[in-house]
């Protein structure tokens, strides 16, 4: 990186890549005009001198660099399969509703995303756009949104796909838990940029199938913080929003990274993204392992025992999303198979339920089985959770 004069630097100027103070401490990122009080501040504590791998460009030049990196995120749709599979719901199949609300926010996250990966700048108010739609979108169509976690299938957009995914149960979490709305935002926005800083690792190192090394594993756990410059430094975000990146990887019992952080030391958002990540990780199809299935998944968390994740957070997460999570596929004792369509926070053994193979083996459409309430019905119960590729087979 070259070196820049302090003396030489004006109010309003802007670069096409981000200015550094010593290293890598960001003063501004790529595409943000100096400001008096940037300059000012250098002064104050003696530097001399910045430095970039930019040039000096023009403010009409930003909207350019804008356009390029959105066209390029453009090229790209989400997808859903022809044919739904049995998990499947009808918004699903059809593209309709708020499935498209879903996958738009993806597609526009993925956006933010190319863009940040390509040191574009990017106003932190298009990422609370996303914020405030996936909110409302959580209210207005909670049951729906939790099934997309599962149902959904939509391919392609890994990281953004995971964030939303994410930011989903962190919302539910965040409301059971009776946070004010100032929070819930923050918590929302923590989640749809916690990962961030994976842009800033090589890539055959997050997408590596086997074990990681010990170097590589010590430069993948460094991604927290690089989260955090990127939240704080670069989008601008208070410090409230750039701690909950910066510790959503800590532990209960403080063996997390990066910094050991201890139960209620850690942030409550970033407590609260801990457990959804955690979640979304594991019933989502990686790279290095087959996805799993919600009932396991959730089971999974709850042997937890207070080692990981903050207990009053998972109990809230249980509440909002049941042992069994809406579009789990599970078997009745009387044979049928169904999917959860709903579920009783006081009771989340005994959810509300659609048939999709009734007990005498006769297959339902997509919308068109019988609805049962488990909680009224006591003389049916949930044997056992089924993978999803099973009930498709015996749904063929």
């Amino acid at each position: 990186m070259k070196k820049i004069s302090v003396d030489s630097l004006k109010e309003g100027l802007i670069f096409t890549h981000p200015v550094y103070i010593e290293g890598d401490n960001i003063l501004v990122p790529a595409g943000a005009a100096i400001r008096k009080k940037d300059i000012d501040r250098l002064r104050s504590w003696g530097i001399d001198t910045v430095e970039t791998d930019g040039i000096p460009i023009k403010p009409a030049d930003i909207d350019a660099i804008h356009e390029q990196a959105q066209k390029a995120a453009a090229s790209k749709t989400p997808e859903s399969k022809t044919e739904p599979s049995v998990i499947s719901l009808s918004e699903v199949h059809e593209n309709k509703g708020v499935y498209r609300t879903y996958t738009e926010l993806i597609e526009r996250l993925d956006q933010i995303i190319n863009e940040i990966g390509a040191a574009v700048s990017v106003e932190s108010r298009s990422i609370d756009s996303i914020t405030g739609r996936l909110i409302q979108a959580v209210r207005d169509q909670r049951n729906s949104m939790i099934g997309y976690i599962l149902g959904g299938e939509v391919s392609g957009f890994e990281l953004a796909k995971s964030s939303v995914n994410s930011a989903i149960l962190s919302a539910l979490i965040a409301a059971e838990m009776h946070l004010p709305n100032h929070k819930i935002m923050q918590v929302v926005t923590g989640a749809l940029l916690h990962d961030v800083g994976m842009l800033r690792l090589p890539k055959e190192i997050v997408t590596k199938k086997g074990g990681l090394s010990a170097s590589e594993l010590q430069r993948m756990q460094a991604h927290p913080l690089y989260a955090f410059r990127i939240v704080t430094k670069e989008l601008l975000y208070p410090e409230d929003v750039g701690i909950i990146v910066l510790q959503h990887h800590e532990r209960w019992d403080g063996e997390g990274y990066p910094r050991k952080v201890i139960g209620a030391n850690i942030d409550v958002g970033a407590r609260i993204v801990s457990v959804a990540d955690a979640f979304e990780a594991m019933v989502s199809q990686k790279p290095y392992r087959n996805s799993m299935m919600g009932y396991q998944a959730m089971k999974n968390l709850l042997s937890d025992n207070s080692r990981r994740f903050d207990p009053d957070v998972l109990k809230a997460f249980i509440q909002t999303m049941g042992i069994y999570p809406i579009g789990s596929i599970i078997l009745l004792n009387n044979g049928a198979l169904a999917r959860v369509i709903e579920i009783h926070g006081t009771a989340p053994l005994r959810p509300r339920i659609r048939i999709l193979i009734d007990e005498n083996g006769k297959s339902n459409k997509q919308d068109e089985g019988e609805t049962i309430d488990l909680l009224n019905d006591r003389n049916l119960f949930i044997a056992r959770a089924v993978d999803p590729k099973e009930a498709s087979k015996k749904n063929a």
